[in-house]
């Protein structure tokens, strides 16, 4: 169960066909584009989008702020075309008094309520793109795992995919520990024993 649990994931061509659907789709493709690429690019959740005020971004030193889990704020680097996507967004679509970055386009532009607004755009892409769900419930949270597994895949550390996902438990990280031993195992021949007795 627990192996089946970390394979439902995206391959990065899969998300790559996604971001695509969401950004040539019809309404505000520009802000959903640009929620949707924070996600896939640095593994945001569905809560740390939607609270993100427009101060976070920090144009000078491209980086932008991420509001955590309970008060923690960390500074991560904004990936140029996260940044672009942003920059359209604003200077195209966004029209509101509000400091909050991602707003609903109808009048009076008011700061979505929570995350729901991302499963939605996803599950729109998934429509789109004929693309079927990893897992027959595949939230906005799959495009953090999919990062998250594609990382381990590529080799990286578990000390890099704890920062990229700004886990604060060790524990939280471990999952994809497991992950990683198993694709060792996968890839690992038979060890020789001396007299070749095995």
């Amino acid at each position: 169960e627990y192996g089946k649990r970390m394979h439902r994931r995206l391959t990065p061509e899969q998300v790559e066909k996604l971001l695509e659907a969401v950004r040539s789709g019809p309404s505000r493709g520009r802000r959903k584009y640009a929620m949707m690429l924070m996600m896939a690019r640095l593994g945001l959740r569905a809560t740390g989008v939607i609270v993100m005020q427009i101060d976070d971004i920090d144009w000078r030193s491209v980086e932008v702020m991420v509001r955590g889990k309970g008060d923690k704020h960390d500074r991560v680097p904004l990936p140029m075309d996260v940044g672009e996507a942003l920059a359209d967004y604003i200077r195209n679509d966004r029209v509101t008094t509000s400091r909050s970055l991602f707003v609903a386009e109808r009048s009076p532009h008011r700061p979505f309520k929570d995350g729901q607004i991302l499963n939605n755009i996803l599950r729109d892409a998934f429509d789109r793109t004929g693309l079927k769900p990893p897992a027959p419930y595949a939230g906005s949270h799959i495009l953090r795992h999919s990062l998250a597994v594609n990382l381990v895949k590529q080799g990286a550390s578990l000390e890099e995919i704890g920062d990229m996902l700004r886990h604060r438990s060790r524990a939280s990280t471990m999952l994809y520990a497991r992950m990683d031993v198993e694709g060792l195992r996968s890839i690992a021949q038979s060890w020789p024993v001396a007299g070749g007795v095995e």
